[in-house]
């Protein structure tokens, strides 16, 4: 128990910025830690002065799969509404920070601000670090000047936890201000949306050896992440630049997998069509564009998706979603077909079978057909129910909707029974007693409207 505390008492005191006599070296020219210039020397960094101070700046340009896609239209798919700028690849500025925490907060630090932009067939990546806590209002000002160049921040997760925390550190200077980024488009979103399915887990390495392979770079040696705090607080207290310039290199491998993932998604939102053939890609990206409000291609890759054949659970989903796109675009025979095969015992199934009944009902007036499919309905809740298969909220839910409707379709078939006397005489007298028969099919509702309140 005693050593658990003094290993959280240490977690603190290592958030506590050091002072100057503690993290600094008799003699040194520049009073920074004792491996800050070996660092400098093992990263091929250079010294950047700007009128709030200097920091440490590495430049390097990566030729290769990095380069600028074409965007013309397709951002507007990737979000609702964006500005000119986001159309324009070179205003994009590519950002990824290393901090002091892991769960942001006042006193954690950006000790190490990764920055990348498309440049001359390439990436251009610079990183700004902090040798020294007394160093962050220079970093702060040359990241304030880089944002003022290209107005469009592109992250991973950037939009919950590296701007925010940027944000916070620019308020507690109260000297320095940068401008908010024209547009922000955080890509953790659209991947998650795209792959999740596939990968489960949607960390940008992952990202990097499923998806967007074969890269010139691997992450073999690579620092995990939840050791580069320790790294940086390692260095600070005196220790050797080997773990630090390790944190450069995962840095750097950040930024270039971020640009190469927005060319992935700009490559799979240009032309979706002939971008993959990967059935839960496919389904991915169906999901993706139905939500930016792109139906009609949701649909025709929804239908790619189920031709290639997905996993059981995603197959259901797929034809789920396509059934409502089918209805929406009045396509009845293809919602019905799909429908028809959800039906079942499941949350998927029985929805399909509501969805059917309305449509018997109100579209092709069939009621004795919607009335079928309620009681079979009812029924496979019931299963469903005995199984444990629908928690108690849904159950009574779809339990209620269903009787209302039940009890709606079986007084409408009531009514429409022949009174039983008009069976015991055939004879012209009784005639004048009959009741006039309609020429309006049997149970033909008010409104024909398909999808229409029943109550």
């Amino acid at each position: 128990m005693r050593s658990l505390l003094q290993d959280r008492l240490s977690r603190v005191a290592a958030l506590r910025p050091v002072p100057a006599s503690s993290a600094r070296i008799s003699g040194h020219s520049e009073g920074l830690p004792a491996a800050a210039e070996e660092l400098a020397r093992m990263v091929a960094a250079t010294p950047l002065r700007n009128s709030h101070g200097e920091c440490l700046s590495v430049r390097r340009w990566f030729d290769g799969h990095d380069c600028a896609p074409s965007l013309d239209s397709a951002l507007g798919r990737l979000l609702p509404s964006v500005p000119p700028e986001a159309l324009d690849p070179s205003e994009w500025l590519f950002l990824d920070t290393e901090t002091t925490g892991l769960a942001g907060g006042t006193g954690t630090y950006a000790f190490l601000v990764g920055l990348a932009w498309w440049d001359a067939g390439g990436l251009e990546v610079e990183q700004l670090f902090l040798r020294d806590y007394s160093e962050e209002h220079a970093v702060l000002e040359s990241l304030a000047a880089r944002m003022a160049e290209r107005r469009v921040l592109v992250t991973f997760n950037g939009r919950s936890f590296d701007w925010p925390l940027l944000e916070t550190r620019y308020r507690m200077t109260r000297r320095i201000h940068a401008s908010p980024p024209a547009a922000h488009l955080d890509l953790l979103h659209p991947a998650r949306q795209l792959w999740r399915l596939k990968l489960g887990s949607v960390r940008l390495m992952e990202l990097e050896q499923h998806v967007l392979g074969p890269l010139d770079w691997r992450r073999e040696g690579d620092i995990p992440g939840a050791l580069i705090p320790q790294a940086y607080f390692s260095y600070l207290r005196g220790g050797g630049p080997e773990a630090l310039s390790q944190v450069f290199r995962h840095n750097q491998m950040d930024l270039r997998g971020l640009a190469s993932l927005a060319a992935r998604l700009v490559a799979l939102l240009t032309d979706p069509g002939a971008a993959t053939s990967d059935a839960l890609e496919l389904y991915g990206l169906s999901r993706l564009l139905e939500r930016r409000g792109a139906p009609e291609d949701a649909r025709r890759l929804f239908e790619r998706a189920l031709a290639a054949g997905l996993p059981e659970e995603a197959d259901r989903a797929a034809r789920r979603e396509l059934a409502r796109l089918a209805k929406r675009e009045r396509d009845f025979d293809r919602a019905t077909e799909l429908w028809e095969d959800l039906l079942g015992e499941t949350r998927d199934g029985l929805d399909a079978y509501e969805q059917l009944a309305i449509y018997f009902e109100h579209r092709a007036r069939a009621p004795q057909r919607a009335l079928e499919l309620t009681r079979q309905a009812l029924a496979s809740l019931r299963a469903a129910w005995q199984c444990g298969r629908l928690p108690p909220a849904v159950y009574r839910r779809l339990r209620e909707r269903l009787s209302r409707r039940l009890e709606r379709l079986e007084g409408r078939a009531h009514a429409r029974l022949p009174a039983p006397e008009l069976f015991a005489s055939s004879g012209a007298s009784h005639a004048s007693n009959r009741h006039p028969v309609s020429s309006a099919p049997a149970g033909a509702p008010s409104s024909a409207r398909f999808g229409a309140k029943t109550g």
